[in-house]
């Protein structure tokens, strides 16, 4: 079917991005139980999906709670959000034994969901840090952005980080000492360091733009599309492609030309263009 080819297309054009970059892709050979926990794992209907935040990762793991819940669960949107992401709900692959891990590598259908890489920056950053009610990651991300990106910030903001600008958020991305100190949060993290497409074959690669299509082609070939739909709801507040212009709009060339070193193998991969807003160093 077209779908099918859609899928080889998309599968291709990652494995030729970790041919083409694989002295960058291939620097740890070894993937370790820790760089798995991102897989969930379906043992009733031998899928394991990998979840990117900001990819309607909510959602998919709602299904999953519908699919491995033996009935628990039936409508994935009666599930409350912040149990979705009750870790103990799901099952992750880094839970197995090595030879268990590599028994459901091998053997389980795999599949993850992609999204232009700066819009899903835009919102995790419009999620993360402009939402009065995330002052977890104001303390832990705020305080810290405020302390090292603003000259001359307050007391109040250093103290709250509940202010941060784009500008401070994409100055710290890009800043090499982040990266040293330690790896980036979830919800910024490239897909690429998430779940390791150069070392795990992934056999379907959904696309946030073409969400419901994709999501209910995995249903069908998991063989429960016909009783489990994947949720469709339109959001109103959804970051778009015009929004992230706009955030992008602050951001000087030679910001915006380093932060896309840094999500460049995302771009690649997963076949997004350079977006026509960037001005490019």
């Amino acid at each position: 079917s077209n779908t099918a080819i859609l899928h080889q297309i998309r599968r291709d054009q990652v494995t030729d991005t970790c041919r083409a970059n694989s002295v960058s892709s291939r620097k740890r050979r070894v993937l370790t139980p820790n760089d798995l926990k991102h897989l969930v794992v379906d043992e009733d209907h031998e899928m394991i999906y990998c979840y990117v935040p900001k990819v309607a990762c909510t959602n998919w793991k709602r299904v999953m709670m519908v699919l491995t819940g033996r009935g628990k669960y039936s409508d994935p949107m009666e599930i409350p959000a912040n149990e979705a992401h009750v870790s103990s709900n799901l099952k992750t692959l880094n839970q197995y034994s090595i030879p268990e891990i590599n028994h459901r590598l091998k053997n389980y259908m795999k599949f993850l969901f992609v999204r232009e890489p700066f819009e899903r920056l835009v919102s995790a950053y419009r999620n993360k840090f402009t939402q009065k009610y995330n002052t977890s990651f104001h303390k832990r991300y705020g305080t810290k952005i405020v302390r090292r990106q603003r000259k001359n910030a307050t007391q109040e903001a250093l103290r709250k980080g509940d202010d941060v600008k784009f500008e401070e958020f994409v100055a710290y991305l890009i800043d090499p000492h982040t990266q040293r100190e330690e790896p980036f949060n979830e919800h910024w993290q490239t897909v690429y360091s998430l779940c390791h497409p150069c070392h795990i074959h992934y056999d379907l690669i959904g696309k946030y733009e073409t969400l419901e299509e994709d999501s209910n082609y995995i249903l069908q070939l998991a063989g429960v599309g016909n009783y489990l739909k994947f949720p469709t709801y339109a959001k109103s507040t959804r970051t778009t492609d015009e929004m992230t212009t706009e955030f992008f709009q602050n951001i000087s060339s030679l910001h915006q030309t380093q932060l896309y070193e840094v999500y460049k193998l995302d771009f690649l991969m997963f076949n997004y263009s350079v977006p026509s807003y960037l001005k490019l160093e």
